[in-house]
This record gives structure tokens, C-alpha cells and sequence, in this order.
């Protein structure tokens, strides 16, 4: 099973993120499922939502404390929650962030993960890019299709389309793949 723990705020769409990578998973024919945990808080207040993928039925319910994958899709948070509690060394990070890492204060983290396990993509720049908007859960996951491989781009190209249709729809769809192709260039810069 492949699980990924998927932090941001209320109104980045993190829990939409983890519909579309469930529905992404099972149009693959995978199983999947995908839930959230918030409170009655507000636009902005922190927000966990989780997915988890299998080639076999599902049974666990719980959320998730040892993550496959971490996406983070507000920088504002690495630093304020202990968001990588339980992220395996074979792990893998995305950071949503026009910065580096480094930058960020993550060397330490990153030095104990495989080193093209861990990636930052400006996902929200892509989205206002391709979007007109600063919701960076649909190029998110474009970044997460790349640097990991549990899902095809084309799946979640897919899945953003059953979502959201029309232009804003192709929008997602065009974040979605400039993000791709960056985390596919740092991953072969990190590589070589």
C-alpha cells in the first residue's frame, strides 16, 4: 500500500487534491480511497488530508502516521506543525514553494531522504500561470505523478478534468503537467 499524507490550508483544495488522487489510482484500475480530518475551522486554518493506493482492497480507515509521500502545499506550515512525523527515509517530499529546500530550512530532512525523493515546485505560481488562480492542488499533483510514479500524468489529467470542467478544468490540466516536467528536470539534475 502506498499512502500520502497531503498538508495545506482550508481553501487550497488539499482534501480535493486527495479525491483526485484516489479517482486517479482507480481509473488505473487501482483501489483507492481518500479522507480528510479538519475541525469547523476557517479559510486558511491548517488542514490534513490523506490517500491511500493498493493493487487490493482497502481496509484500514485510520489516518495516516507513516507516509509513503508528504505533499505540502503551504510552506507556511513546515515550521508550525511537526508535518514530517513518521516520513519514511525511502520517502518522499513536495513542497509547494519557489524556494529551495535549503531555503527553507529542510536540509537536515532532506540529507536523510534519498536525494531525488525530495522536491520543491512552485506549484502556486504555475496555477496562477495556467489557472488564473493561486490554488496549487492540481499541479501538486502533476509534481506528485512525476517524483513518484504511483500515478500516470494522463490519470491525473484525467481526474482533473471529471472534477473541473471546462477552462478551468484545462487550466488545472496545464499546471498539472508544467509541474510534471519540472519535478522531472530537478529530478534528473539531482540524478546526474
Amino acid at each position: 500500500m502506498f499512502s500520502v499524507r497531503i498538508h495545506g490550508r482550508g481553501g487550497q483544495g488539499a482534501v480535493t487534491a486527495a479525491e483526485m488522487l484516489s479517482v486517479a489510482a482507480f481509473d488505473e484500475g487501482r483501489h483507492a480511497q481518500a479522507f480528510p480530518t479538519f475541525g469547523s475551522e476557517r479559510t486558511g486554518a491548517p488542514v490534513v488530508s490523506f490517500c491511500r493506493i493498493d493493487d487490493r482492497p482497502i481496509r484500514l480507515r485510520e489516518p495516516i502516521t507513516q507516509p509513503d509521500a508528504l505533499i505540502v502545499q503551504d510552506p507556511t506550515l513546515l515550521h508550525q506543525v511537526n508535518l514530517f512525523a513518521g516520513l519514511r527515509p525511502d520517502g518522499y517530499l513536495l513542497v509547494n514553494t519557489s524556494r529551495t529546500l535549503d531555503e527553507l530550512g529542510l536540509a537536515e530532512l532532506v540529507s536523510r531522504l534519498t536525494p531525488s525523493h525530495a522536491v520543491a515546485v512552485p506549484a502556486t505560481e504555475l496555477a496562477r500561470e495556467h489557472l488564473g488562480r493561486p490554488l496549487p492542488n492540481a499541479a501538486l499533483l502533476g509534481g506528485f505523478a512525476a517524483l513518484t510514479g504511483q500515478v500516470s500524468l494522463e490519470s491525473v489529467a484525467d481526474a482533473i478534468r471529471a472534477r473541473f470542467a471546462g477552462a478551468v478544468g484545462e487550466g488545472n490540466v496545464r499546471a498539472a503537467e508544467a509541474a510534471y516536467a519540472h519535478v522531472h528536470e530537478v529530478r534528473r539534475t539531482v540524478d546526474a
